[in-house]
């Protein structure tokens, strides 16, 4: 068993359920690279991931944090989203940083 491996066996105890939770999510997300709630639809928004069902890219949602913006005000300027499509993104973007970094790059 390798230290990485180990190290999160000694975590696991002392994660809440949520947490396990959370972390089962970006481990399915990783291994089968599918993504709950975001799509990318040939067409709409060149292509881009965005928030099912909506025209909303993930590299709009990380690029509003990284100028400064929390969630609750990225939430109020894209009133029709929610903390889960929001959970969707940073899980996506936490696998796929260099995609999203390299769109937020072209703007």
């Amino acid at each position: 068993m390798t230290s990485t491996l180990q190290e999160a066996g000694a975590l696991l105890p002392k994660m809440s359920a949520l947490d396990k939770a959370q972390l089962l999510q970006w481990v399915i997300s990783d291994l089968t690279n599918v993504f709950p709630g975001i799509e990318k639809t040939p067409g709409v928004c060149g292509g881009d991931a965005c928030i099912a069902k909506t025209r909303i890219p993930v590299w709009s949602l990380v690029n509003s944090r990284r100028l400064g913006m929390d969630d609750a005000e990225i939430l109020y300027n894209f009133p029709t989203l929610n903390h889960e499509d929001l959970k969707n993104a940073w899980n996506y973007y936490r696998a796929n940083e260099e995609e999203i970094d390299a769109q937020i790059h072209l703007i």
